[in-house]
């Protein structure tokens, strides 16, 4: 079900290795609650996903002081996911043990004005700590938050790619729930904006990093023939004006385009073997397009058609749990996905599906996985219990 008010004390949820917890942002006290609800267990990292509801300056302030020496990180969101699948007004914690895993950060503190040498620098740097403190765990992962309003999320990821080597990252784009008016990370006890943060995480458990969406290209093609691509703006569509072209595409009024025609036909471009989404944000007042992610001219964007989301969820989740189910799964998942879900009223099957198999995270403006930015997919990370002997 969905959890819109949340809880007044903190819940713990379900894994054995890693900790999770959800408290209502309106709680007294929610950080420290959290900490009660994660357990007396030493950190190393505390991710928090925090309902733009709550009063983020004190979250950040506050989680600095409860959670002592661990490395506390987050940002706001579109919805979070907490054991009862899809929630809103809620603060949600996931605690990495240190017996299990060690963090490092990257902080990117102006997305306008970074050096990408130095932070393909840092990140070697920090993966080599890592190794260096434990040499004998074997998986590694990235996980970046970033600013979902900055428009930075492309370059800021095919910047810090140089500096992978072979870990995976995936990440998303903080939220603004519905709003697209103000978003946040968390690090060092302050709440950012313009800013990305990059948690380096080696760890003895078995991980494995995905992405899935649900949309299946067609042969419907549209040119981009005008557009401003550092404010993700499109003029033109086969040199037309953008929100009208993509309405006579559709067989729709230009006038009835809005948030779930977008979310219902997305786009897609094809780059190598792979097709990527491209989400449209909204129509502007001259009837341009805005996009959520890196558009420019002469670009191809192919209409995508859905599959059945419910069904596609479960395959996708059966396919992480091959060998063994993970004892939790820590995902992004773009806000269009949900509000696609509201509108065809599978959201509630789509919330028993995540919770029984112990996803938790955040709603996002965007998924990142590897170089790419993309839109309309679950980006994530299952983290399996150690192999025996």
């Amino acid at each position: 079900m969905d959890q819109f008010a949340g809880p007044s004390h903190a819940v713990r949820c379900a894994p054995e290795i890693m900790r999770t917890a959800s408290v209502a942002c309106t709680a007294h006290d929610p950080v420290a609650q959290l900490s009660e609800a994660l357990g007396d267990v030493a950190f190393d990292l505390v991710l928090l996903f925090v309902s733009p509801q709550a009063d983020i300056e004190n979250v950040a302030a506050r989680s600095a002081q409860v959670f002592g020496d661990s490395l506390v990180l987050g940002c706001t969101t579109a919805g979070e996911l907490n054991c009862d699948g899809y929630s809103e007004g809620n603060i949600v914690a996931v605690g990495f043990p240190r017996a299990q895993f060690r963090a490092r950060m990257l902080l990117v503190e102006d997305l306008d004005g970074y050096d990408p040498q130095a932070l393909i620098d840092r990140m070697i740097q920090g993966r080599n700590a890592l190794l260096r403190d434990v040499p004998d765990w074997d998986y590694e992962f990235n996980f970046l938050m970033i600013d979902g309003l900055s428009r930075c999320e492309d370059k800021l990821t095919a910047d810090l790619a140089l500096g992978f080597g072979p870990v995976p990252l995936f990440g998303g784009s903080a939220g603004d729930g519905e709003s697209f008016e103000t978003t946040f990370v968390i690090a060092e006890g302050r709440a950012l904006r313009n800013a990305a943060i990059v948690a380096q995480i080696r760890t003895l458990c078995p991980i494995r990093v995905f992405k899935s969406d649900h949309l299946i290209p067609t042969d419907r093609r549209m040119v981009v023939t005008g557009a401003d691509p550092d404010r993700r703006i499109v003029h033109e569509i086969n040199a037309e004006p953008a929100a009208r072209e993509y309405a006579r595409v559709l067989g729709k009024d230009p006038e009835q385009l809005d948030t779930f025609t977008f979310a219902a036909h997305p786009v897609v471009v094809r780059i190598g073997e792979q097709h990527h989404v491209r989400s449209i944000q909204r129509v502007a007042e001259n009837g341009d397009l805005v996009f959520f992610s890196a558009i420019g001219e002469g670009l191809v964007l192919s209409l995508a058609e859905p599959m059945d989301m419910v069904g596609h969820l479960e395959r996708e989740i059966e396919a992480l749990s091959e060998n063994g189910a993970p004892d939790a799964i820590l995902a992004c998942d773009c806000l269009l996905r949900k509000l696609e879900a509201e509108q065809k009223q599978v959201k509630g099957q789509l919330s028993d599906i995540l919770a029984r198999n112990r996803v938790v995270g955040f709603s996002t403006y965007g998924e990142q996985l590897n170089s790419m930015h993309v839109n309309q997919t679950l980006t994530g990370v299952a983290i399996y219990p150690p192999e025996r002997g």
